[in-house]
């Protein structure tokens, strides 16, 4: 992340500033955030914007509470949510928690959504489409605009989730292809705090009609004064205290601030052209099934290392191994329709000298000896912790440990 953003979001006229100080008293932060919105009202092609949601899951959560609002302003019932079998999983999650059924529409095999099955499952209970363009998989589905038309046809609505923003910006606009709804990652593509699980922000931005929806407070503006605009009567209300994680959001605001236009275009051609060098190495000793081009991802299988070294799951302990050298592991076993998936984002900002290095280093790895793969990683302090156990079971506090005696040990 840029040092120059952290010191701006650190500036004591920021940091120092209580959300309970009266507007004419934060001119110059409200004017920052109403910006804020208007560039990403820009950069989506849709022209309402709420910064409250904390994550790009709770704007997703958030968003569906809008749908929600929206049709039972309009007196219809629509309790389903349809999402591609490559979507993330916070997109049913996230349609679970807003009180919605989740319904599955299947990938063909290139990776793209099916659309006879999407035609056979959209029927006027179906209040949300929810896509990721490009996808999971890193490849842009081409269908788009026939995808909106078909959702909005049966009465619909299409929500992008935005964190695949980084290969598109400023070359397309979700608004123009049909979204009614999407949210932005800022710590995907506007250089946020990226892990240690927060503090985040996941900005929505929404069509004219279901603005009245958004959770109030946003700011507002008449060209010489700024103020924070509490009240609508079909607001879903406050998803936040005060409003949001304003220390990310200024971090976004000089970051797209810093890019300009131009060179919002740049991180997105800079982002597509390191995943298809990459990918082009790495195709040579790892699977890629769905083709020779990506956006700014591609998914690789590490299947083949199943047959030959008897790895039971080979796409963990690559990714494990990998961390002995340096390197962040990728995402894996996701997505799901990709067997012992490794989903390889470089981001827009890695040189042709680490993807280099990152190529050689996964291709090393494939020729090392099963056990070394399997009891990796052996340089971190902690290995292999259990995964499933601490999503599930969270400590979110500092308790002391204890002995074997049961006693406090500081």
């Amino acid at each position: 992340n840029p040092k120059r953003n952290e010191a701006m979001a650190s500036l004591p006229g920021i940091v120092d500033l209580h959300p309970y100080q009266p507007d004419e008293t934060t001119q110059g932060m409200l004017a920052l955030l109403f910006a804020l919105q208007e560039m990403l009202a820009e950069i989506s092609g849709l022209p309402a914007v709420s910064l409250q949601p904390a994550a790009g899951a709770h704007g997703e959560l958030t968003a569906l509470m809008v749908a929600a609002a929206h049709f039972r302003n309009r007196g219809e019932e629509r309790p389903r949510v349809l999402v591609p079998d490559s979507a993330h999983g916070t997109n049913p999650a996230s349609a679970k928690m807003a009180g919605m059924q989740a319904i599955t529409v299947r990938s063909t095999s290139d990776g793209f959504v099916d659309l006879e099955d999407l035609e056979e499952k959209l029927d006027e209970r179906v209040a949300v489409f929810m896509m990721t363009n490009p996808n999971t998989l890193g490849r842009f589905d081409g269908q788009i605009v026939r995808i909106a038309e078909l959702v909005h046809e049966r009465g619909g609505l299409i929500y992008l989730d935005g964190a695949n923003m980084n290969a598109i910006l400023g070359k397309t606009r979700p608004g123009d292809f049909g979204a009614d709804m999407m949210h932005f990652n800022p710590h995907k593509t506007f250089s946020g705090p990226h892990g240690g699980g927060g503090p985040g922000a996941g900005p929505i931005c929404v069509t004219r009609e279901l603005d009245p929806y958004l959770p109030r407070p946003i700011v507002r503006s008449d060209g010489e004064r700024y103020w924070l605009e509490h009240s609508s009567e079909r607001s879903i209300g406050r998803v936040r205290s005060f409003f949001g994680n304003v220390g990310v959001l200024v971090r976004a605001y000089c970051y797209i601030l810093s890019c300009g236009g131009e060179g919002l275009r740049r991180v997105a051609e800079h982002a597509v052209l390191n995943a298809n060098y990459l990918l082009s190495r790495v195709k040579h000793f790892l699977p890629v099934p769905q083709g020779d081009r990506c956006m700014h991802e591609f998914v690789a299988s590490a299947t083949p290392l199943k047959q030959q070294k008897g790895l039971k799951q080979p796409a963990m302990d690559v990714a494990k191994r990998l961390l002995d050298f340096g390197f962040h592991a990728p995402t894996v076993y996701f997505p799901l329709t990709v067997p012992e998936a490794m989903m390889i984002e470089p981001t827009e900002t890695e040189s042709r000298e680490t993807l280099d290095a990152f190529a050689q280093t996964l291709f090393r790895i494939t020729d090392e000896p099963a056990e070394l793969l399997r009891e990796a990683p052996h340089t971190t302090w902690i290995s292999r912790p259990d995964e499933v156990r601490a999503a599930r079971q969270p400590v979110l506090k500092w308790e002391p440990t204890r002995d074997a005696t049961g006693d406090a040990q500081r």
